[in-house]
C-alpha cells in the first residue's frame, strides 16, 4: 500500500494525483519546485520498476516539466531523482533562475526553505492544476 514519506509529507503541498504519481510543490517559494512520487508501496528506485510504471513515470515527468517550462520559463529546469534523504522513489523538477539565491550551485543543503504564504500557495497550486488538468 502507498504511503507518503513523512518528509515530503511535511515539506510539501499536495498538487494532485496523476495515473501513477502524486504531484507535490515543495513549500519553498525560492524555487518553483514539483516532486513526483509514484504511488506505489516500497518504491526506491527507477530501475526497479515495472516496465510499463518506468514509461508512466517519464511520461509525468514530461507533463510536469513542459508545465513549469510554461509557467515559469526558468533558464534551466533541474531534474533529479535523489535519495540521500528520504528513500522513497520522488522526481524533483525545479525551476532555476540564473538570478536565484543558489544559482549556479544545487538547491539542496544551500539555504533554509521559505515557505509560501497561503496566498501565494494557493495561485502556485492552482496554476500548476490547471497546467496539468487537474482542476478541482
Amino acid at each position: 500500500m502507498f504511503r507518503l514519506d513523512t518528509r515530503l509529507e511535511q515539506d510539501t503541498l499536495v498538487v494532485g494525483d496523476l495515473p501513477l504519481c502524486r504531484v507535490l510543490l515543495m513549500n519553498d517559494k525560492q524555487f518553483p519546485w514539483v516532486i513526483l512520487v509514484p504511488r506505489l508501496a516500497n518504491a526506491v528506485e527507477i530501475c526497479q520498476l515495472h516496465a510499463k510504471d518506468r514509461v508512466q513515470l517519464w511520461e509525468e515527468s514530461h507533463q510536469v516539466s513542459e508545465a513549469m517550462l510554461a509557467l515559469f520559463s526558468p533558464d534551466k529546469l533541474n531534474v533529479a531523482a535523489l535519495g540521500n534523504v528520504v528513500k522513497q522513489l520522488h522526481l524533483h523538477h525545479v525551476a532555476r533562475f540564473v538570478n536565484d539565491c543558489a544559482w549556479p550551485q544545487p538547491i539542496w543543503g544551500r539555504q533554509p526553505a521559505v515557505p509560501y504564504s497561503s496566498e501565494q500557495a494557493s495561485v502556485q497550486l492552482t496554476q500548476l492544476r490547471k497546467k496539468l488538468s487537474m482542476e478541482e
